[in-house]
């Protein structure tokens, strides 16, 4: 309480980003957030004396590190996410919008661990048990070390943790369980914070592998409040387009592994099947080059794809022609026309100009920036690009191309599927056997590659091309 003018006043505080304000209001002024905003009940003066300890402190050389040790899932992509596996007594945080495929890939994956004799509970709010068994036998997901259960009482749910003694535990989701210790309606900010803290303090005591899925706002973030991801060791995003079967699951946050991981999915009708070389969903199946088509190497995390984009360029019939993406920010393609049409000569302002991408892929790095630019010039001249090329580079404002990194990686990919000449930077260092290099200083020279100026290499295999030539 805050006293103000001879009398005390509630004193206000957003759970969120911490503002504190002095009277309760529906949205937080600082970051916006609606809902976050509860009364400060901590009483002034009071001191925290000395307790009893858990365990002694030790020399960290002599604390054994074999309670961090992974566990394999059973599915090697999310095995790769997790950085190996599940870690005893870790808690993970599997978001993704609704639909996506959250359920199915924990049903899947904890059948497979059920199946290699680890004891897995999967407690459902959402759903009934009935539901969650159809989807189960659907997707040939059944094992006898499988247990399930539909409850939204925190009490109860651990009541069932003391009976099956898991070593796993599935909670789907955080966001529908709710408990009486605090106030607040199941999902709110109060209440996710508590269970989810209640439940990471049990993962913790007792080594159980806990994996919480989280719902995600209209804007894509982590429903509840912050401090959510903060509490969990692991945080999963799971994406994907309803119109499309792939999916993706990357790692944010990963204190057992890398965090910059991802794990590529099918979603069947028979359940998510996982693709170890997805490369070959982005490319479409033309037997002869096609113009407006370019191929390039994206990096999703420490995976490279090889990717394809397309482009359409058409007479406009419009006082302001369209402009349409698919799997592009439209903003850098924006950019990229701009670009294309002062530095390289390209006439498109009047024009109608389409791009995409192959198999639902989105590219949002600069190095797709050179496949873009080629696949639009190739649809303005109706020339086809190579088959066997691929290109690779950021486009600068001034027309210069740029390196981009992991260059390396990206190349011996696109080696490792056919690929023999691709366009790159200039100056750039690596080299793959197999690999014929073109470099290219700017745009300019980049768009000789339409015209077949491509001289034979020097004995390294590389070509460099300017515009003078």
């Amino acid at each position: 309480m805050v006293k103000t003018a001879g009398r005390d006043r509630s004193a206000y505080r957003c759970d969120d980003c911490g503002q504190e304000v002095g009277k309760w209001v529906g949205r937080c002024p600082e970051c916006q957030a609606w809902g976050t905003v509860v009364e400060v009940g901590a009483k002034p003066g009071v001191t925290v004396t000395a307790g009893p300890v858990s365990a002694p402190a030790r020399p960290i050389a002599e604390i054994p590190a074999d309670g961090a040790a992974h566990r394999p899932t059973g599915m090697a992509e999310l095995d790769r996410v997790l950085g190996g596996g599940l870690v005893p007594g870790s808690v993970v945080l599997l978001a993704g919008e609704p639909g996506v495929g959250k359920s199915t890939l924990l049903v899947t994956a904890a059948a497979r661990i059920a199946e290699s004799g680890r004891r897995c509970l999967v407690v459902t709010g959402e759903e009934s048990t009935a539901q969650v068994r159809l989807r189960a036998g659907r997707i040939n997901a059944l094992a006898d070390e499988l247990f399930l259960a539909a409850e939204t009482d925190l009490g109860a749910l651990l009541g069932h943790v003391d009976a099956v003694a898991p070593d796993v535990l599935i909670v789907d989701s955080v966001q529908t369980i709710g408990t009486t210790s605090v106030d607040g309606t199941p999902g709110g900010v109060t209440q996710v914070r508590e269970v989810a803290a209640q439940l990471s303090r049990v993962a913790k005591e007792r080594g159980i592998a806990t994996v919480l899925v989280g719902h995600v706002t209209k804007e894509g973030a982590i429903a509840g409040p912050r401090v959510l991801e903060h509490l969990v060791d692991v945080v999963l995003h799971f994406e994907g387009d309803r119109h499309s079967r792939l999916r993706l699951v990357r790692t944010v946050k990963n204190r057992f592994g890398p965090a910059d991981e991802v794990g590529c999915f099918d979603l069947t009708d028979a359940g998510i099947v996982e693709l170890p070389d997805p490369s070959g969903l982005f490319l479409s199946r033309m037997t002869d080059p096609v113009p407006g088509t370019c191929v390039t190497v994206a990096m999703e995390g420490r995976r490279a794809l090889v990717s394809e984009v397309q482009a359409l360029v058409a007479k406009s019939s419009l006082p302001t022609p369209r402009r349409a993406t698919s799997g592009l920010d439209s903003a850098r393609v924006a950019m990229i026309l701009a670009v294309l049409e002062r530095r390289g000569g390209q006439a498109i302002g009047a024009q109608d100009i389409y791009t995409a991408t192959v198999g639902g892929v989105r590219l949002v790095e600069p190095a797709a920036d050179l496949a873009v630019a080629l696949a639009v010039a190739s649809a303005q001249t109706d020339r086809p690009l190579a088959g066997d090329l691929v290109a690779i580079g950021e486009v600068g404002l001034a027309g210069e191309v740029r390196p981009v990194s992991a260059l390396a990686a990206r190349l011996q990919e696109a080696a490792r599927l056919g690929f023999a000449r691709a366009l790159v930077p200039d100056g750039c260092s690596a080299r793959v056997d197999g690999m014929r290099l073109i470099e290219v200083a700017d745009l300019s020279a980049a768009l000789l590659v339409l015209n077949d100026s491509v001289s034979t290499p020097r004995p390294d295999n590389v070509i460099r091309l300017d515009v003078a030539r």
